[in-house]
């Protein structure tokens, strides 16, 4: 079932006018008419069927009819990232979204090799995976900060250090506390010593190593958490 998500407030009966952009995917690409059925959610109010009511050249209107699943919240897991280059920056975004990140917060380090991104297309990426993979929220992409402000404006969660220089406990030893986390990777050519030495010296920050081999920026993200999920995440058989 096509599955959007809406900033509208959700409700039976309610009657909702759908943006240029869904309205033309509806309408020109699945070729949908009244009466036909989706999927809505906004984040807040669980998911509902709907109906195509009305489609015309102003936009397509959809009619709610019952609520499908209740709102559920997600794990409490941020990932930060270093920018890297676009298209897997982009492919960060969307599997951070596929595997469960509440949130995704961009950072700018020394090694950065750019400090600015298209956030609006990250962000409209990251709804596309939540639509897609059957989730009830959409993770938030927030704007680069420089590692210093990151750090500076902590919110106290635990922070998973991917720290690829291969002298840390391997990460499923150190994902053994239950509550809010993050997890951090770096970017391409790594922390700089004074970043790394910095980043090990924090009380919240939790050194962990992805094995034996230096992996790029998008697969630590996919593997690192791919790894909280499986010890802490809704992953857990339990």
């Amino acid at each position: 079932m096509i599955r959007l998500f809406v900033p509208h407030d959700l409700k039976a009966g309610a009657v909702l006018g759908l943006d240029e952009g869904q309205s033309r995917y509806l309408a020109a690409v699945m070729r949908l008419t009244p009466g036909d059925g989706l999927a809505v959610f906004n984040g807040r109010d669980g998911e509902w069927k709907a109906e195509v009511a009305t489609v015309a050249k102003r936009g397509v209107t959809v009619a709610l009819t019952e609520r499908l699943r209740p709102q559920a919240v997600g794990p409490d897991l941020d990932l930060a990232v270093a920018l890297v280059k676009r298209a897997r920056l982009e492919t960060i975004i969307e599997k951070a979204a596929e595997l469960g990140a509440r949130r995704v917060r961009l950072v700018v380090t020394e090694r950065t090799q750019a400090d600015h991104t298209n956030v609006v297309r990250l962000q409209a990426i990251a709804t596309e995976a939540a639509e897609q993979t059957g989730r009830l929220d959409v993770p938030e992409v927030v704007a680069p900060v420089k590692l210093e402000r990151l750090i500076a404006d902590w919110d106290g969660r635990r922070l998973l250090f991917c720290d690829e220089a291969g002298d840390a406990r391997p990460a499923l030893q150190v994902l053994d506390q239950q509550g809010p986390w993050a997890i951090l990777i770096g970017p391409e050519g790594g922390f700089s010593p004074p970043e790394r030495e910095r980043l090990r010296g924090l009380a919240f920050a939790v050194p962990a190593s992805l094995g034996p081999r230096i992996l790029r920026a998008d697969t630590a993200a996919i593997s690192a958490l791919t790894l909280w999920q499986a010890a802490l995440g809704d992953w857990r058989a339990d």
